[in-house]
């Protein structure tokens, strides 16, 4: 009975021993998943911003381009019905 008992005192002395290598393991992980993403949430937090400002300046460009677009085609209409001719001759 003594040899049984110092038997399973050695065995749960290994399971012991085998539970903290994975408990530490395990803290280990959780540290390098929680350094992930506190990372991950700093990317999100630096993409909401730089998405926030497009969206904010959305409208402002788009009438930006618009009117860019628009003179460009004036420039192109008053250019093709020009008449070079009156401008060589000077």
């Amino acid at each position: 009975s003594i040899e049984a008992k110092s038997k399973e005192i050695v065995e749960k002395t290994e399971a012991k021993a085998k539970a903290e290598i994975e408990l530490v393991q395990t803290k280990e992980t959780k540290e390098a998943v929680m350094l992930e993403l506190e990372q991950l949430s700093n990317y999100n937090a630096e993409l909401h911003q730089s998405c926030d400002f497009v969206l904010k300046n959305f409208d402002l460009r788009q009438t930006a381009r618009d009117e860019e677009v628009e003179a460009l085609r004036q420039a192109k209409a008053i250019l093709s019905g020009a008449k070079f001719e009156e401008f060589l001759q000077q």
